[in-house]
């Protein structure tokens, strides 16, 4: 069972706190910190095509992403660069009825140069990278009548004054609008997360590779929400607002949030790998804590309608304001082997992460109480989980050809969330590499997944989500 405390509240987007004429603040919620502390899938289609499990393999440009001891298995000049499409889809499933929908992007994802330099033994070989790490994009649509006796109208009457301005509480903030109103609305949210990456890694000792990133994180998110409450049924026709005789016949409750976050920030990751008779490798990384700094602005706008003719508008400005904080992930522990058999390559690897450990700090403008209040929510309400992926790539010997196939799981972060919510993936790809110089890779990834969102409260207005996710990558490659 999902618990209550399960705050997943995709709809209600940080929306008290910059309400300048609120009655109380609120702080972020746990979907803000997991949205930039679950892994993306990269940007190298070889990668992808095998599962993402890269860990012990990482012998191109793509170990800036993976294991940056790889860079030490690097003989020549390297050149990569590389596309991205993503596909987001939603059926949503809203009190008995159920909406499709989606949304995609399109971007250069990869731009990566690797250098070795002479040694007289063993391998130095420097990195830099600009790279997509994860994309945010998503989409969610619902439509349905509520006939419970709660409304997002309701809600915010507890700790703003939105209702008021729009006529649909009085001064004491009593509302006549106890429910039984269609509820609808959209979410689009794009954005990206990406690495500057400088990268070294040396042989220490034979076939023995240690490797660095330095990462600068620059990114956006901007999150489109917009929700409507509807008296379809006519159940308030002859209902007089508080204190505007013209605010009778209620029509509808609109109101719009959007969310724009700046993201930056840095991080580091160690690795090693060992390489075995040119058969076998093992590897071992260590990503290191990734600092985010969020600039966020917020705005609200909304209205309210009558049958009168009756229409009263939110002032953007009342409801409107911009914060800066910073979320810090936690650790996370990698280790990977591959295996090649006579051109048959058979990789695996895990990785260990606990969400519990994400933090909210500098949250001046949050204010601390609510800081502790969020960490502690943290504490009590994520995990550490496990996440595996397995690959293999068959080399088809003298066409250069080499066909590929993956499976990947992210566990879902919350307690007690069933297996339905983890992330899985199924992947698959091919590539085509001409004496080991000029090279092109294309990889596919489908995953799926269930969530849920409250518009407000918990489970009195829910959508119940079945996601699925649809990636493709191209990645060239030239070596001098």
């Amino acid at each position: 069972m999902l618990k209550p405390t399960m705050f997943r509240n995709l709809f209600f987007i940080s929306i008290g706190l910059i309400l300048i004429n609120s009655l109380e603040i609120k702080a972020q919620n746990i979907n803000d910190a997991l949205r930039v502390a679950i892994p993306g899938l990269g940007s190298n289609a070889r990668a992808l095509g095998m599962g993402n499990s890269y860990i012990g393999l990482s012998d191109d440009g793509s170990a800036a992403f993976f294991n940056p001891a790889g860079f030490g298995l690097l003989k020549r000049l390297e050149f990569t660069g590389g596309l991205s499409h993503v596909n987001y889809n939603n059926d949503v499933e809203f009190f008995d009825n159920n909406t499709s929908y989606s949304n995609s992007n399109t971007e250069l994802n990869r731009l990566s140069f690797a250098f070795p330099f002479p040694t007289l033994r063993g391998s130095l070989v420097f990195g830099l990278s600009y790279h997509t790490t994860k994309d945010l994009t998503s989409a969610v649509k619902f439509d349905g009548f509520n006939n419970g006796t709660t409304s997002q109208i309701q809600d915010l009457n507890e700790d703003t004054f939105i209702p008021y301005d729009l006529f649909l509480t009085d001064s004491v903030f009593n509302t006549p609008f106890l429910g039984r109103l269609n509820q609808s609305g959209t979410i689009l949210s794009d954005g990206d997360i990406h690495n500057w990456t400088f990268s070294g890694a040396i042989e220490i000792y034979k076939n023995l590779y240690v490797g660095l990133n330095l990462n600068i994180i620059t990114g956006n998110y901007k999150s489109d929400n917009q929700y409507y409450e509807d008296d379809t049924q006519n159940i308030y026709q002859d209902v007089i607002a508080p204190e505007e005789p013209d605010s009778r016949d209620f029509q509808t409750f609109y109101l719009n949030r959007i969310l724009n976050w700046d993201i930056s920030g840095w991080d580091a990751k160690f690795g090693i790998l060992y390489q075995l008779n040119n058969d076998a490798r093992f590897g071992l990384t260590v990503q290191f804590p990734k600092t985010y700094n969020i600039k966020e602005d917020f705005t609200v706008e909304g209205y309210s309608e009558f049958n009168t003719g009756f229409r009263t508008d939110l002032s953007s400005d009342d409801y409107s304001d911009a914060v800066e904080y910073d979320i810090t992930t936690p650790f996370e522990l990698g280790a990977g082997f591959s295996y090649n058999f006579k051109g048959l390559i058979l990789s695996a690897q895990g990785t260990i992460i606990d969400y519990s450990q994400i933090e909210f700090e500098d949250v001046a403008s949050l204010g601390p109480t609510n800081a502790e209040n969020i960490n502690r929510s943290i504490k009590d309400d994520l995990k550490s989980v496990v996440s595996y992926n397995v690959g293999i790539e068959y080399n088809i010997a003298k066409t250069g050809l080499r066909i590929r196939g993956g499976f990947f799981v992210q566990p879902s972060p919350y307690q007690g969330d069933p297996s339905d919510f983890n992330r899985k993936y199924a992947t698959a790809g091919i590539g085509f590499l001409t004496d080991e110089t000029i090279g092109i890779d294309v990889a596919y990834a489908h995953g799926w997944w269930k969530d849920f969102g409250d518009n407000y409260g918990s489970n009195v207005s829910r959508t119940f989500q079945d996601i699925t996710s649809n990636q493709f990558i191209l990645t060239g490659i030239y070596r001098f």
